[in-house]
Parts: C-alpha cells; sequence; structure tokens
C-alpha cells in the first residue's frame, strides 16, 4: 500500500482556483476600434469583481478559507502518512491476516481522508458562489442605473467581445458605484447541502 499525493493536490486544485476571483482578462476589443453602435452596451462581471473594494475583499477571504481547509488536512494527513510508512516497513514481519486487516484498516483512514478534502473542496466552491451572487446582488441596481444614463438597448459581456469599439463600457461606472456602496464583505465557509453527508458546521 502506498500514500498517493496525487489525488491530495488534485482535490485542492479546484479550491485554489475557486479561492481566487477572475481577474480582468487581456482584450484586443478595443484596438479594432470603429464606429460606436448606439445603444449597445457592454460590461465585464469579471471586471466588476476583481476591481471593485468589496470583490478585492472578498478574495482576500477565499483565500483565507482555503488556507485553512488546507493546513487541516495537512494536520491530519501527517499521523496518516507516518502509520502507512511504519505498515510499510513491518508488512514484511506480519502475517497475511495482519496484513489485511491493518492494510484494509489504512486504505479506509485514507478514503475518509479523501472524502473530507473532497468536500471542503465543496464548500469553497459554494462559498465562492454565494460571495459573488451577494456581489451581484449588489450591483445589479448600479448596472440597471447605468444602462438608463448611457440610453442602451442591449448589455453584452464585454469579455466575449472579439473586436470593436467598446466606449460604451459601463464597467467602470459600476465598479466605482460599487465602491461607494460596499467596500467589504463578511462570510464563512458553507455547509454542504443536506444529504451530502456533511455536518452542516460552518468555519
Amino acid at each position: 500500500m502506498t500514500v498517493s499525493r496525487s489525488l491530495l493536490a488534485a482535490s485542492f486544485i479546484t479550491a485554489l482556483g475557486l479561492s481566487v476571483l477572475p481577474a480582468t482578462p487581456a482584450r484586443a476589443a478595443d484596438e479594432l476600434g470603429g464606429n460606436p453602435v448606439p445603444g449597445l452596451c457592454m460590461l465585464s462581471r469579471e471586471a466588476v469583481f476583481a476591481q471593485s473594494k468589496v470583490g478585492q475583499a472578498a478574495t482576500q477571504r477565499l483565500n483565507q478559507l482555503a488556507t485553512q481547509a488546507r493546513n487541516q488536512l495537512a494536520g491530519e494527513r501527517t499521523p496518516l502518512d507516518t502509520d502507512i510508512q511504519n505498515f510499510q516497513k513491518n508488512a514484511p514481519k506480519l502475517s497475511e491476516d495482519q496484513r489485511k486487516q491493518q492494510g484494509g484498516a489504512l486504505q479506509q483512514r485514507m478514503q475518509a481522508f479523501q472524502g473530507k478534502a473532497g468536500e471542503l473542496s465543496e464548500r469553497i466552491r459554494l462559498t465562492q458562489a454565494k460571495a459573488m451572487e451577494r456581489i451581484g446582488q449588489e450591483a445589479q441596481p448600479l448596472v440597471a442605473s447605468s444602462y438608463k444614463s448611457h440610453r442602451c438597448g442591449l448589455l453584452l459581456n464585454r469579455d466575449a467581445v472579439l473586436g470593436g469599439n467598446v466606449s460604451n463600457d459601463l464597467t467602470a461606472d459600476v465598479v466605482k458605484g460599487l465602491d461607494a456602496k460596499i467596500s467589504t464583505i463578511s462570510f464563512n465557509l458553507e455547509p454542504l447541502p443536506s444529504g451530502n453527508g456533511a455536518n452542516g458546521q460552518g468555519q
């Protein structure tokens, strides 16, 4: 029986990625220029989250929660690794029944550990989704106000635009309004939905 660290690492790839709100991607859309299209406006939700004060505060909190989860798992992994190494070392001296019994017990502990890692990763994903939803709710009336003041007739996702005139971009207005409205956000780790075997305790 050997320790598979790749599974543990993989279980946190998602958590690490989810703990960081998306940054503003590099765009070549405005390089093509052209005439502005009357009534057509654009907004980058990714930029709103990345540039606004509340989005940056949410990113910091998510990173903190992800670090706490990693540290928690690291503390539980160490004794498990030690017991597995001791088992591997002593296995030749054990009877077949002893090897099966001890190896099976260690396998159960590893499976439980991997399950916990998966649960923590999912809880971080749920936490990020809820934080982004809350920020989106705060930003929605600002988007509506900017949409009206710019006399928009259609709003597109700026990050999906391949090229053209991006002068009618509402993103900066929304970020400015959001910063004046809210600058930070507080939240804890979300529990898993009922029925997933979670204890429902936040951290």
